[in-house]
């Protein structure tokens, strides 16, 4: 049976213009980080972008290492392209990334040129697209002049195998600078900045990149706005033993579980007095920052993912909820 979009899709999604491009984004986007690759079901994640799509949910975030295993993500999502959304491209924004370790050898990873545009011919087949929305220096390259890195991403866009060029993880002021003025010099502006924020991790406060992306015309999307699952009613009392962070090969750590404990026992009261879930109040949190164009969430069920889109529900935040916010995240 020939699946088909829900026609009353974009009646409630909120969509963010990116910093002074035309494009908008919606306020709540995928990523296809870590459970849209070889290891989980087809079939499980065809009905995520299913929902996600019959949200409003129009972007879909990538890279060439998404999986597990590298590049997998990337090769599920273009069989449910091929088979379910070729019909919608003109409607998905669809963004990849080259920065990590991909292959072996000195050209596998980084920002060289030959890296970052063999990548993108590797992403573009993987997912049996012609071109991109969104391509991005995933990381800075500390041995690689920013011109040539830059450079490789402004050459992806004219010749029409991304149409806009961005970045991610430039988590100083200087980084992300040099990336700006390079691509505004080479005709490609910068559309997008993508990095870690959320109410435990202020590190693009703390280093001014709101102040920067404004002045520069770049949006921002958030990834991890939910603190790899912290930031959710899941470790409100302990670590369960089918949790992501008691699995030995996660990213999240029992250590900063620990750490956060109390935090999030506090923010929980506030979110709860809020009528909101823990993990509604988190995304919510990130979108009351105006710099702010899209919160990029992972989803291991539908049900997740739809709880998390009633974040767009939110009253607004009072002040004396915000400094009670802050104080709780403060450890």
């Amino acid at each position: 049976m020939t699946w088909s979009a829900n026609e009353k899709r974009y009646d409630k999604m909120t969509y963010n213009r990116s910093g002074r491009s035309g494009l908008k984004l919606p306020a709540i986007s995928l990523g296809l980080w870590h459970n849209f690759g070889g290891a989980s079901s087809l079939e499980d994640t065809k009905k995520i972008i299913h929902a996600a799509f019959d949200m409003g949910i129009t972007h879909f975030d990538l890279a060439n290492n998404y999986g597990p295993p590298p590049g997998s993500a990337e090769e599920n999502f273009g069989k449910i392209i091929q088979q379910d959304l070729k019909k919608y491209r003109s409607e998905l924004i669809i963004s990849t990334k080259a920065g990590y370790l991909m292959w072996p050898g000195p050209y596998g990873e980084f920002g060289s040129r030959k890296y970052m545009l063999s990548s993108l011919d590797q992403s573009l087949k993987r997912m049996n697209l012609d071109y991109v929305d969104i391509f991005y220096s995933h990381r800075p390259d500390p041995e690689t002049p920013i011109e040539e890195t830059m450079g490789a991403l402004d050459t992806a866009v004219r010749q029409g195998k991304a149409l806009y060029a961005g970045i991610s993880n430039y988590y100083t002021q200087e980084q992300a600078k040099a990336a700006f003025e390079v691509l505004q010099e080479l005709g490609t502006p910068c559309l997008i900045h993508q990095t870690r924020y959320n109410m435990l991790d202020r590190t693009i406060e703390k280093n001014k990149l709101h102040e920067q992306h404004k002045a520069y015309g770049v949006g921002c999307i958030v990834f991890c706005p939910l603190a790899q699952g912290v930031l959710t009613s899941r470790y409100l009392n302990g670590i369960p033993s089918d949790s992501r962070a008691a699995d030995a090969s996660s990213f999240l750590k029992p250590a900063i579980v620990e750490q956060y404990q109390t935090a999030i026992q506090k923010l929980n009261v506030i979110a709860s007095k809020r009528g909101q879930s823990l993990a509604q109040m988190a995304l919510a949190w990130c979108l009351r920052e105006p710099a702010i164009t899209s919160v990029l969430i992972g989803a291991s069920r539908v049900e997740q993912l739809q709880d998390n889109v009633k974040a767009l529900d939110s009253a607004p935040f009072s002040d004396i909820e915000l400094k009670a916010i802050d104080e709780a995240a403060t450890i």
